[in-house]
């Protein structure tokens, strides 16, 4: 007994081929390339052509009475935000004499936390001169502005302590009137009394003392952090070097490029869906590959061609001759994106064919590629669709023609009954090459194959439709049955003699 297996459901298809994207966006590599080229080129005239104004740069050493070891910049940002302000900015237009406005003002310097106590100030002027000028005002305008408020915070903590000071005495003024007054009454029941009052006393004494030294301590800091706030860097141009600013330009557009084409290009190929691999444009146009080609170029580099090219145009061409001799209908060469690839080849496949007899090129392209091209000595004759009725009946014949947007699908008819698809990879989109695959069928126009122009060198992809017998089943294969006959079928597929059939108890 034979044990069928049942045949696991096809998987889903993914809904994003990174091997087909990445193999797209590297067919479009002049996209990205121009685009990478495009932004280094646009960097560096940017520089050239928009240079940096002049700029001059100092920097200021910023003490703080809060600075600790683990602050994370909060300080530093306080005095970056504070430097940005209409206060600071007009007291340093009014030390250089402009009646310029701080807020226009501040569009022409920033500051910069270099580390927690360090200030770095740049201004931008007309010249060098004047930026120089504008950065020194702004550094002492922000010293200045920085001393003042120190000093008016420690004013004002001593202020308060001595406030608190002066409640004291008030208090304490209280105490000695009540002590004097339980004194003079010579009371013995006061004498309780009298040691609460002694205390409180001697307590607002020690709180007067600590105040009034505590007033003092607040001024004894504010030394140091004046001393410690100074401008540590004069103010000085900076150099600019156009040189080193195109370079530096360039490459930062060249990357901006070079990512914006990548998106670019990958965005266009999965919007697009222009299948770029062999077995995707096998799938969608319903028939194998057999044969790729470099695409045909125009000028001196189309004449010059690598032997791995000109062996390849070789297989071919004999390949669709042994093709054509052994079909009882006329073939066709049906391009898509490829005119001149499928001339090409149509006219070596009329040359190999030359030596058995008339053959003539029956041209159905919509454009130029065949009718204006320069015939050579000895070659076979091309006409137009329209003169193809006019040709001996013994004569072959080989048309060309499209199956581009725009084709007239009857006249396909008159170019051969049998055709061969000469596409070029990711040219047309999946539902076109549908579209191909159908019209084709409505009109009984067999497809003997595809040649792919242009492939990517790098697809390893299986460009073959295989639509082969079921995986054989597990276990042991039953003998064929005997037959009374001449022959049976042999267990490979072929026919053996009844002679050659071995008897009974042997194998086969």
């Amino acid at each position: 007994m034979t044990t069928g297996t049942t045949q696991d459901p096809p998987a889903a298809a993914p809904l994003l081929d990174l091997h087909a994207l990445v193999v797209a966006v590297r067919r479009r590599r002049r996209l990205w390339c121009a685009m990478a080229l495009l932004g280094m080129l646009a960097g560096a005239a940017l520089a050239v052509l928009r240079p940096p104004p002049p700029t001059a740069v100092t920097t200021v050493l910023v003490a703080h009475k809060q600075d600790q070891p683990t602050d994370p910049g909060t300080l530093i940002r306080t005095d970056v935000a504070l430097l940005r302000t209409t206060r600071i900015a007009g007291t340093a237009l009014e030390s250089l004499g402009s009646r310029e406005r701080p807020e226009d003002f501040m569009r022409d310097y920033r500051g910069s936390g270099v580390t927690n106590n360090l200030l770095r100030i740049e201004a931008t002027g007309a010249d060098d001169a004047q930026a120089v000028d504008r950065a020194r005002a702004l550094a002492d305008a922000f010293v200045a502005d920085h001393v003042r408020r120190l000093r008016e915070a420690a004013d004002a903590e001593a202020k308060t302590l001595l406030d608190e000071r002066d409640q004291m005495g008030d208090e304490l003024a209280e105490v000695n009137k009540s002590i004097g007054e339980a004194e003079a009454e010579s009371d013995p029941d006061a004498a309780a009394n009298m040691e609460s009052l002694y205390a409180r006393r001697a307590e607002l004494i020690s709180r007067m003392d600590d105040f009034d030294q505590r007033a003092a301590e607040a001024h004894i800091g504010t030394p140091q952090l004046v001393a410690g706030t100074q401008v540590v860097d004069e103010a000085r141009a900076v150099a600019h070097s156009v040189p080193g600013s195109a370079a530096t330009n360039g490459g930062i557009g060249l990357v901006l490029g070079l990512v914006l084409g990548l998106v670019l290009a990958a965005v266009g190929s999965v919007v697009a869906d222009r299948p770029v691999l062999r077995r995707e444009i096998a799938a969608n146009l319903g028939a194998s590959v057999i044969a790729e080609l470099p695409r045909a170029r125009r000028g001196p580099a189309g004449r010059w061609q690598s032997r791995r090219t000109r062996a390849a145009r070789a297989r071919l061409t004999t390949s669709l001759a042994r093709t054509v001799r052994g079909s009882a209908e006329p073939v066709s060469l049906l391009e898509l994106g490829c005119a001149r690839s499928a001339s090409v080849i149509a006219l070596d496949v009329a040359g190999a064919l030359a030596a058995d007899g008339p053959v003539a090129v029956v041209d159905g392209l919509p454009g130029p590629q065949l009718a204006r091209r320069r015939p050579r000595p000895g070659a076979p004759p091309v006409v137009g669709g329209e003169d193809a009725a006019a040709l001996p009946p013994g004569e072959r014949r080989i048309g060309v023609g499209s199956v581009a947007p725009g084709t007239a699908w009857t006249d396909l008819r008159y170019l051969g009954g049998r055709s061969v698809l000469v596409v070029r990879a990711g040219h047309g989109s999946a539902a076109w090459l549908h579209t191909v695959a159908r019209q084709l069928a409505d009109l009984h126009i067999p497809v003997i194959g595809v040649v792919l122009v242009d492939p990517d060198p790098r697809d390893r992809t299986d460009g073959t439709l295989w639509d082969g017998p079921p995986a054989a089943p597990r276990g042991p294969r039953p003998r064929p049955a005997a037959r009374n006959g001449t022959e049976r079928p042999h267990p490979q597929g072929r026919s053996i003699p009844a002679a050659q059939i071995p008897d009974s108890g042997q194998e086969v």
